[in-house]
């Protein structure tokens, strides 16, 4: 009988030291035994009208999202729920003016008792540690990583470039499209989802070594005081997921 998987996780959010308004979300339902696990981070964009309330509508969202059928099924439905949420964004944007947007990237993680799958659309990422192994699950939708996919710019100089705030894809705005990843679930694996406040900041190789090293609530606290210490010039959101064989009773 296969082992049942126990997911133990964390996530904070702070407004940084330079916004006036946190327009990060987040959701943390861990998975316990047979049921599903789902975990968001969503980042309103900033600038724009409301942004705090598109990410914080997509959280409610998939907060009231119930489950049902087979693994595969879910993974739509949690994206037919945020097209919904999409429309409803767009027409709450369309009666403020024609220019006003009202939108928020996404990033979410779901998990049943064999395997996970991420669903994004913008800059939020997802992060995996397995085996020694630290990998962005997630693509950027953004103008720089297209200049990245074109081979017009490198990945190092990416993080630095002045459009690297610009998204392609979000809920509410431009062209909604998601980015989907399912893979099977083992034990040990550790999951991160972030918004831009922390990866600006922070780099992958210190990331990964405090997820290795920490439980959940100790690394996320841990990066979150990385970035206060270095300026926190955005909103950051850290929500951290460790998959452990589950007690047996």
């Amino acid at each position: 009988m296969p082992t049942s998987l126990h997911i133990v996780s964390h996530g904070l959010t702070h407004v940084g030291l330079v916004r006036r308004r946190n327009e990060d979300a987040f959701l943390d339902r861990p998975k316990h035994g047979p049921g599903l696990g789902l975990w968001v981070v969503a980042d309103g964009m900033g600038g724009h009208e409301q942004g705090d309330y598109a990410s914080a509508r997509i959280v409610a969202a998939l907060g009231e999202f119930k489950a049902a059928g087979e693994f595969g099924d879910v993974v739509q439905g949690a994206a037919a729920r945020l097209r919904e949420v999409d429309g409803e964004l767009r027409l709450r944007a369309f009666r403020l003016g024609s220019a006003a947007v009202i939108a928020s990237t996404v990033a979410v993680l779901l998990a049943d008792s064999r395997e996970f799958a991420v669903l994004w659309a913008g800059d939020s990422r997802v992060y995996r540690w397995r085996n020694h192994n630290f990998r962005q699950l997630t693509v950027d939708h953004s103008q720089v990583q297209e200049l990245v996919d074109a081979g017009l710019l490198s990945a190092e100089n990416a993080a630095h470039h002045p459009q690297s705030h610009i998204v392609t894809r979000a809920v509410g705005a431009g062209r909604l499209e998601f980015g989907i990843l399912r893979e099977k679930l083992l034990a040990g694996d550790r999951f991160l989802l972030c918004s831009d406040g922390l990866t600006n900041m922070v780099t992958d190789a210190e990331i990964a070594r405090e997820i290795a090293a920490a439980s959940p609530r100790i690394a996320a606290e841990r990066l979150r005081d990385r970035v206060l210490a270095r300026g926190a010039v955005d909103n950051l959101t850290v929500l951290i997921g460790a998959v452990e064989p589950a007690a047996q009773g």
